[in-house]
């Protein structure tokens, strides 16, 4: 019988796997994109589909296989990756073993298991129709009950709990889960009682964690939403509502939508607008912004509080600012969300959405609305508003635009507001929460080097090729490629090379076609070395024939000059 390890790699492709969790471009035979484990501008990340594995040629230099990207993306223990890959492969798992059946795997169970115990209340149990019928009310259709799995929690004390217990499962467990809450007796009660509820997805649809909505007639010191606290599986800062089912369309689209509840995400859904997620419960932070940039890196956010106001929102959105992401507001009609918009007339959504204006665009208008630009007073608490805004843009030709903007409708001159915005000091607290390690600015290769790496690239993904590079080219090229090269001829076989020195087999892949001839590609690459390794040494013997000439070195210079021509005679022969 075949391991399920080896026929989830036999039916899985790496790229497909790690292609659902970031953006990855063709890069020659090889893909590339930017990594997911460090903060970075310019792609270290590299994925071979030829021998199945990824790694990152960055800060972080991570590695290995499907079950590694997973184990490390999702932060799972190895049973969880393969539990996650044996679905999307299509392959049953029968053992039951302790290391498959992991503490995590059982939370897993439990939410699931509870999630199809809330649907079934909302068709069966008499208070579940009434909660039913609410929303269809509010225009959710039977299509997206049964999309997002909205259900029913029961008015008992106890009811869930029991159910579970039922099942096979401790008390202990279903508390673990935020299900249940122990009492000070000892005893435990179910968190979520009488409420319609919304099922929180991981980015691979796995149940983690629920929302609770009151409806009806229910005393208004009630918390209208209620939230399952941070467990094993859920953290809300971690998460993004409806990221499971809306990451494909942010990929298609090229820009994801961000509102603040459950129904908005919905509702947008049924108006045909999937690219949209939630915050759930909270601010903004690094890493639900890290999820978005996997897909995409233009935002719209579509929020009714006071954006320029609320200061976590500020906060937020100053952080995805920083974070290189184009940022876009959505205006919403004043009292209204976005589920209260599509509810009343699904077009005019997805206007708002095409009508959507930028983030400096957003903030000028509402800083110019609340002072007197003619004033010198509204001129500062306008500029204050302002100029840290400006500060956060990261490229300088847009920054200059907005400078611009603000010196003529303040009605000063551009130097002015250049001055104070140097003045201007914005703290780091935005910082992504996953960059521990500091990305330093790698120096610009020099030709030479792409050169070298390029002929090695095409050796170790041709390796019958390995011969074309003679003995006598070894002397052009750096210790370390001589090195690989040596080692390579010795046993041409990539499989065994190790990791570190496969960056050879994907950096600058990109910069030739598949189709291309290989071995004139090779052999010009290692003219183009020998050659510019020769003319940088005619130039340096230049010099020093000039030195020695000026200090009357007459012997010297004889010897420089006999050098210099026979190197003239091999470059000759380089390019005749």
């Amino acid at each position: 019988m075949i391991n399920p390890i080896e026929e989830i790699k036999n039916r899985l492709d790496i790229v497909d796997v790690v292609g659902s969790y970031i953006k990855l471009q063709k890069a020659g035979i090889n893909y590339r994109g930017l990594c997911p484990f460090h903060s970075e501008k310019k792609p270290s990340f590299f994925v071979s589909p030829s021998r199945q594995i990824w790694h990152c040629f960055g800060a972080c230099s991570e590695g290995g296989d499907i079950f590694k990207f997973v184990m490390k993306i999702e932060g799972v223990e190895f049973g969880d990756a393969l539990r996650i890959l044996a679905k999307k492969a299509g392959v049953e798992l029968k053992t039951e073993s302790p290391e498959l059946r992991t503490q995590r795997q059982r939370l897993y169970e439990i939410c699931e298991l509870t999630t199809m115990f809330f649907e079934k209340q909302l068709d069966g149990n008499k208070k579940g129709k009434e909660a039913r019928e609410y929303l269809f009310n509010r225009n959710i259709n039977k299509e997206s009950l049964k999309k997002w799995r909205i259900g029913y929690s029961p008015e008992s004390w106890s009811g869930l709990s029991d159910f579970l217990i039922g099942k096979g499962y401790k008390r202990e467990e279903v508390e673990k889960t935020g299900l249940a809450i122990k009492k000070e007796n000892g005893g435990w009660y179910d968190r979520f009682r009488g409420r319609i509820m919304f099922p929180i997805s991981d980015s691979n649809s796995q149940i983690i964690g629920f929302t609770g909505r009151v409806f009806g007639d229910k005393n208004t010191e009630t918390a209208k939403y209620i939230n399952t606290p941070n467990t094993l599986l859920y953290d809300k800062s971690c998460v993004l509502y409806g990221l499971d089912k809306a990451k494909m369309a942010i990929r298609k689209n090229n820009q994801s939508i961000l509102v603040e509840g459950q129904v908005d995400v919905i509702m947008s859904h049924q108006a045909g607008e999937e690219n949209i997620v939630a915050t759930s419960g909270t601010a903004l932070t690094a890493t639900q912004l890290g999820f978005l940039k996997r897909y995409s890196d233009n935002l719209i956010i579509a929020f009714d509080t006071d954006i320029a106001g609320d200061s976590a929102t500020k906060k937020g959105i100053d952080l995805a600012q920083e974070s290189g992401f184009n940022i876009r507001v959505i205006t919403m009609p004043e009292g209204s969300d976005p589920a209260d918009v599509i509810s009343a007339k699904p077009s005019d959504w997805n206007e708002l959405i095409k009508n959507a204006c930028s983030i400096l665009e957003f903030y000028f208008e509402s800083a110019f609305s609340k002072f007197d630009a003619e004033t010198p007073e509204g001129k500062k608490d306008i500029s204050k508003i302002l100029l840290p805004a400006l500060k956060r843009i990261p490229n300088k030709i847009e920054q200059s635009y907005w400078i611009q903007e603000l010196a003529k409708k303040l009605k000063v001159r551009s130097g002015d507001i250049d001055a104070e915005l140097k003045k201007c000091s914005i703290s780091n607290i935005n910082q992504p929460q996953n960059e521990d390690i500091k990305q330093k600015e790698k120096p610009i290769k020099s030709r030479k080097e792409m050169l070298e790496q390029r002929v090695i690239s095409l050796i170790l993904n041709f390796p019958e090729k390995i011969n074309l590079v003679e003995d006598d080219y070894f002397q052009y090229f750096s210790q370390k490629a001589r090195d690989i090269l040596a080692d390579f001829k010795k046993d041409p076989n990539p499989e065994k090379k190790d990791l570190k020195e496969m960056n050879y087999l994907f950096i600058n892949n990109g910069e030739y076609e598949e189709n291309i001839d290989v071995e004139e590609e090779i052999n010009v690459c290692l003219s183009d070395i020998k050659q510019g390794v020769i003319k940088k040494e005619l130039d340096e013997i230049s010099l020093e024939i000039k030195k020695n000439e000026d200090e009357k070195k007459i012997k010297k210079v004889d010897d420089l000059i006999q050098k210099f021509n026979q190197l003239t005679i091999e470059l000759t022969k380089k390019n005749g």
